[in-house]
Order: C-alpha cells, then sequence, then structure tokens
C-alpha cells in the first residue's frame, strides 16, 4: 500500500530499532511507496512512511532491492556531493558519501548478506541507512 511521506525531522531525527519478520508488511508498503514516486525518487527508508524500523528499499537497475537491518562494514573513496530527499523540503544539501561500500544486511527471508555497492547505488544506500540512523542530510 502507497503510504503518506513524512516531513518532521523530529520524527526523522530519531533512529529506527531493528526490522523483524513482522515487519515484512512495512517493507512491502515501503516498496509501493517507492514505485509510486519512482520518477523523483530512487530510495526510501521506513521512516520516510512512519515505520520507525531499520528497513530500506533502494531502485538498482529497474529493480527493488529491500534490506532490512543495514549496516555499512566497510567503506573506500570519499567524495563530496549534492543530494535532495522526498522527506526534506528545499534545495539539495552537500554531503560526503564513499564510492564503495561493504553493507551487511537481512534480505526479506531474512537471511544474512554482506555485499559491496560502488557508485550511485552506493550513494542511495549510504542516505537510506542515514535514515535509519536518524541522520539527516
Amino acid at each position: 500500500m502507497v503510504k503518506q511521506l513524512v516531513h518532521d525531522p523530529l520524527f526523522l531525527g530519531i533512529p529506527s530499532k531493528p526490522a523483524t519478520v513482522a515487519d515484512l508488511g512495512t517493507a512491502r508498503d515501503l516498496a509501493d511507496t517507492l514505485a509510486a514516486h519512482r520518477e523523483t525518487c530512487v530510495g526510501m527508508a521506513a521512516n520516510m512512511i512512519g515505520e520507525r524500523k531499520r528497513i530500506i528499499a533502494v531502485s538498482d537497475g529497474g529493480t527493488v532491492l529491500l534490506m532490512f537491518n543495514p549496516a555499512i562494514v566497510g567503506k573506500s573513496q570519499p567524495y563530496q556531493t549534492e543530494e535532495g530527499c522526498l522527506s526534506l523540503l528545499g534545495a539539495p544539501r552537500k554531503t560526503t558519501r564513499w564510492q564503495s561500500v561493504r553493507v551487511r544486511f537481512q534480505d526479506s527471508g531474512f537471511h544474512t548478506q554482506t555485499k559491496t555497492f560502488a557508485g550511485f547505488t552506493a550513494q542511495i544506500i549510504q542516505h537510506e541507512i542515514d535514515h535509519c540512523n536518524g541522520v539527516l542530510i
């Protein structure tokens, strides 16, 4: 189900709680909401739809990658960039990202995986993990 987006920086600034199997419905709603905004958005975290759970959805080559309890466990090659966010009104903001990140997460079956992502996909993942941590750009 497509959910309303949260724009309250106080709510978004609170770190999310770990996701469990009971949160699979939230993940489906997150994927549906991302799909509804695909023209202007490439990633979302569950707190953006009002759920303080560590779940992110990332558009990766036309498919949606869902990650439960993602954490960056390695990173290399920092760079400066500007990003916008559907939850934050106003112009894009400057931030530092990493060209490559190694991420440990659980998939929809709650199997733990560790994968390395690079380029724009890595940037999206970093932005959404920041959301999970209550960090706004």
